[in-house]
């Protein structure tokens, strides 16, 4: 019989080998010889056997229960609806760091009540003092303030959040003031005694034209680049409606919190449209009382902390 040549095999070529599979009946009888029972599984002539795991496997596995069962009994382990099931022994982890912070409490008390007694100015005066009062103010001002002001305190600029490196302050830099800024907050709603300003939308009162006008005369006056013809009018505009808080200069009145508009320092940014943006619709910036939140002692050592930054007088 004829061969179709596209049935033959190449003479170059090696026909594979053919595939055998074992024997049932071979598998059955080894089955036997172990007397090991088959899960009834098979794939491609491969028996799966139901071998026990080793004893020291399952006798392991019995421990870490009971061993669990004894955990549950002597320490905090089922949630209840308010709290955790205590344990016969007690223990618990947030007593242990209460005791350690009342410990440290308790050997720093001494010096803290050292700090609340002395006068402010005077705390530089006494080295110990003063080195535990700006380590705690170090941590305190990166747990409370750091979220505003920044880890290094520089602020955001022209966001709002004022630097507190630098020499420029709305509401005065000596330690006392620094202090009672802490204590009280600004424009805040807790406090009776925040300290308290408000400017004017003068996009109520003036001109399109007019505010551009007077943001040349600002930038005139803090020596950036401007319009000499729009910052000689927006000069007059100054006059009639902002010397009565930042002063005929321009250097502003820490009683009132306006800031110094001289030293191209801007809170909100010192181009043309942040400054537009300021004048137009005011600004607000409102920064929270501290005192319920943070102890005498605590406060103090932030104001000595920030007071020692660079900026403080």
């Amino acid at each position: 019989m004829a061969v179709d040549p596209e049935d033959r095999v190449p003479e170059n070529k090696v026909s594979p080998p053919e595939r055998r599979y074992p024997d049932t009946k071979t598998i059955n009888r080894k089955k036997l010889v172990g007397q090991v029972q088959s899960t009834g599984h098979t794939w491609d002539g491969i028996e799966e056997f139901d071998n026990p795991l080793p004893r020291w496997w399952v006798w392991t596995f019995y421990a870490t229960i009971v061993f669990a069962l004894v955990y549950a009994v002597l320490y905090p382990a089922w949630p209840l609806l308010s709290r955790a099931t205590p344990g016969i022994l007690g223990a618990s982890t947030r007593a242990d760091v209460a005791a350690d912070i009342q410990r440290f409490a308790d050997a720093n008390a001494p010096i803290r009540a050292r700090l609340e007694a002395t006068e402010l100015t005077a705390i530089a005066d006494d080295p110990d003092l003063m080195q535990y009062a700006t380590s705690a103010g170090a941590s305190i001002f990166r747990t409370n303030c750091s979220q505003c002001h920044g880890s290094g305190a520089a602020g955001v600029q022209a966001s709002g959040y004022p630097n507190l490196l630098d020499d420029d302050w709305l509401w005065g830099g000596d330690i006392a003031s620094i202090h009672t800024t802490l204590m009280h907050g600004i424009r805040n709603t807790t406090d009776p005694d925040a300290r308290y300003s408000q400017m004017p939308k003068f996009g109520e009162l003036l001109t399109k034209d007019e505010i551009d006008q007077l943001v040349q005369h600002l930038r005139a006056n803090a020596g950036q680049e401007n319009d000499a013809a729009s910052a000689t009018a927006g000069a007059a505009l100054f006059a009639e409606n902002c010397v009565a808080c930042h002063g005929e200069a321009g250097l502003g009145n820490r009683e009132l919190g306006a800031p110094n508009l001289t030293d191209a320092i801007w809170l909100y940014g010192g181009d043309v449209a942040d400054l537009a943006d300021s004048v137009t619709n005011a600004r607000f910036g409102v920064m929270p009382n501290w005192s319920p939140r943070l102890s005498e002692a605590d406060i103090r050592s932030v104001s000595v902390y920030v007071h020692g930054l660079g900026g403080g007088e």
